[in-house]
């Protein structure tokens, strides 16, 4: 006889509600059948609850010792920035490291919401019991304090369920060296083992909200992930999953990101996929759609990933300004690169740029990072927020958004000119990391902030940069001396420690995780010394690997297009490399008497020719640009500038596979043809 998977469903949890009523002596099993639906935040949580909303993905990207440098929990930003907004964008979360206003170590967690379910049928002196607890609970400022508490308090699974949550609220807004203190006392502590062991016992009688918010305590806490108390807390979470809530599956789903591969932890994960496809047609709120968004995660599958897309852009205009905000981070943590999404969101962040907080800003930006997504209006929107903030902002707060734009490839040079001019007034403020980062930013988009002012700001950061030469390690050292290398400066001090043997050796290691990438960085540096500074002597003993030959094809459309205007391929040459390190797609020796390209010599030699000039055709993809522009950056204007500084003149062509890029390709090499004047850099 088969069995319909309905009819097998209905059975297991009938089963389920016997077990239950015979364990936990209830007179129905009412209480352990759920409706499987999603309920909003505020009904579920009531207000305060919903304004305390946070999601993980800010602990699960950055981890921060420093609050300047690193970027802090998203909770941070909405319970100081958006207390009054009705419809809050973030999720519940208990990784947000920050509480209400006016309150010490608060916890709006299962003890909140559990005294209005679970205990609406406990009795007077019960509640009077349990609200005395919970006072006393808020006043603890450390685990010792609530594993003290806890000895005193009645051993109901509640007690342990929010001691065990407390104790993390308490631990984790600690600095570290006081944290470390405080864990080692917690696992001395003779009571530690006992609320463990009542956990492990009660893992079946906790409601789904206090399973989670255990097991998420319990981890963040440090304890064995594969202890027999952490599997059989994930087993019980994997057995009621269909139990939970969208707050219950979005502090399980921040809890499972971090954890360790194991059995219990795989199944739960696909348990989580599955579970939000049947729940998929439920979804009614924005907060409830992007905690489900938040729940599948990158691992799920393309089709899901496109309903779920489907599903925000008919929401979109029940959208708030936090809602907005928050997909950008939601997206990324799906990793799903949504252009109607990112666009639409985009224009109505525009609208409102002066009213998003710094931080909000950043996770904005960092998730258009990862997504790779580049939105000209939203960057200059944000550029033009920026250096309108450049006065209130801390030099530290302007070098973290300055990174995260050149990283993105925008140059905002209203924003970058205020910057020079903020660290040449106050050079003082900038520590170590932010010389590096200001170096990195202005050789990476290749800006210099007027010829006037120049020279002034390129010694200042020279100076700072030889003022932090001790304290810089080997790899901060290798990519401060490129980055100066990149602006056309050469610093004996920096260049004799780098070419040390000892530090050499240490970046060529083999075991080096970035060995690759240090090899090829020596190598630009060796060259950029030989080019511009021959006179310095140390090379001849400097050991580096030998640069590889670029695997960088010729681009086919070009050259028919060169083919076709020249008509004879001896006027040209394709594909040459200077030095294993810089390709040219085609380079013409031009006459410029008669104004005619010439054919190449056999010997190659045009040294000795003072009327032949030596034209270096380079096809650039626009990723080499900076957006929205014909400006090299990176790799591309050190290219041009050495070059240049061999007696080549260059001719940048933005090349793409489209009509745009052969156009101006035929426009360029006409002006080859017939005339010296190029499309030069």
């Amino acid at each position: 006889m088969n069995i319909h998977p309905s009819g097998s469903r209905l059975v297991r949890i009938l089963r389920l509600c016997a077990r239950g009523s015979t364990a936990t002596g209830y007179r129905n099993c009412r209480t352990l059948i759920q409706k499987h639906r999603f309920e909003t935040l505020r009904k579920q949580n009531g207000l305060s609850g919903h304004l305390r909303n946070c999601m993980g993905l800010t602990l699960i990207r950055f981890q921060y010792s420093e609050r300047i440098h690193q970027i802090p929990s998203e909770a941070e930003d909405v319970n100081n920035c958006d207390r009054d907004t009705k419809d809050s964008s973030v999720l519940s979360d208990p990784s947000s490291g920050s509480s209400v206003k006016g309150t010490s170590s608060q916890y709006s967690g299962p003890t909140s919401e559990g005294s209005s379910t679970e205990w609406k049928d406990a009795s007077p002196t019960e509640m009077t019991s349990w609200e005395q607890f919970c006072n006393e609970l808020r006043q603890c400022t450390s685990p010792s304090d609530v594993l003290d508490l806890y000895g005193h308090s009645e051993m109901a699974w509640k007690y342990t369920s929010n001691a065990l949550t407390t104790m993390w609220e308490t631990i984790k807004r600690m600095s570290d060296d006081q944290r470390r203190y405080e864990q080692k006392l917690m696992f001395e502590h003779p009571l530690f083992e006992k609320i463990c062991q009542k956990a492990l016992k009660e893992a079946q009688l906790m409601s789904c909200n206090d399973l989670v918010y255990s097991l998420f305590a319990l981890v963040k806490m440090g304890v064995n992930q594969q202890s027999r108390l952490i599997q059989t807390l994930l087993r019980v979470s994997q057995e009621r999953l269909n139990e939970f809530d969208e707050r219950a599956l979005s502090v399980l789903s921040s809890c499972l990101t971090n954890m360790e591969e194991s059995k219990n932890v795989i199944s739960l994960r696909a348990g989580l996929r599955l579970l939000i496809e049947l729940r998929f047609s439920q979804i009614k709120t924005v907060v409830a759609l992007q905690t489900i968004m938040r729940c599948i995660g990158k691992e799920s599958s393309m089709p899901l990933k496109k309903k779920l897309e489907d599903k925000a852009l008919s929401l979109l205009n029940r959208f708030t300004l936090p809602n907005l905000q928050y997909m950008f981070i939601t997206l990324a943590v799906m990793g799903y690169r949504s252009y109607p999404l990112l666009d639409s969101c985009s224009s109505r962040i525009i609208e409102n740029i002066h009213g998003i907080p710094f931080w909000r800003l950043v996770h904005i930006l960092q998730s258009c990072k990862d997504l790779k997504y580049r939105n000209p209006a939203l960057l200059t929107a944000a550029g033009n927020h920026v250096a309108s903030m450049l006065s209130v902002w801390e030099v530290k707060q302007l070098t973290l958004l300055l990174v995260l734009f050149a990283e993105l490839g925008f140059r905002h040079m209203e924003l970058l000119d205020g910057f020079a001019e903020m660290v040449m007034a106050r050079s003082e403020s900038l520590n170590s990391k932010d010389v590096l980062s200001t170096l990195r930013v202005f050789s990476l988009l290749n800006h210099r902030p007027g010829e006037e002012r120049d020279e002034q700001f390129l010694q200042t950061l020279v100076d700072l940069f030889q003022s932090y030469l001790s304290r810089y390690s080997s790899l901060e050292l290798v990519r401060g001396v490129y980055y100066l290398c990149s602006m056309g400066h050469y610093l004996p001090a920096a260049l004799n420690q780098l070419f040390q043997d000892d530090i050499l050796n240490d970046l060529q290691c083999p075991d080096h995780p970035n060995r690759v990438s240090n090899e090829r960085i020596l190598q630009y540096i060796k060259l950029g010394v030989e080019i511009d500074n021959p006179s310095f002597a140390v090379l001849e003993s400097v050991t580096i690997a030998d640069p590889l030959l670029p695997s960088v094809a010729v681009n086919s459309a070009v050259k028919e297009m060169v083919e076709a205007i020249l008509g004879d391929s001896s006027l040209y040459r394709c594909g040459s490399v200077l030095r294993n390190i810089h390709f040219i797609d085609f380079e013409i020796a031009l006459d410029q008497e008669r104004k005619i390209a010439v054919p190449f010599p056999q010997d190659d030699e045009l040294a000795h020719v003072t009327n032949i000039q030596r034209v270096a055709v380079i096809c650039a993809p626009a990723s080499a640009f900076c957006l929205g522009s014909v400006h090299p950056k990176d790799r591309l204007a050190l290219k041009v500038r050495h070059l240049k500084t061999l007696g080549y003149q260059v001719a940048l062509i933005y090349c793409e596979v489209d009509i745009v890029g052969v156009l101006q390709c035929q426009s360029l090499l006409d002006d080859v043809k017939q005339t010296p004047v190029f499309f030069l850099m």
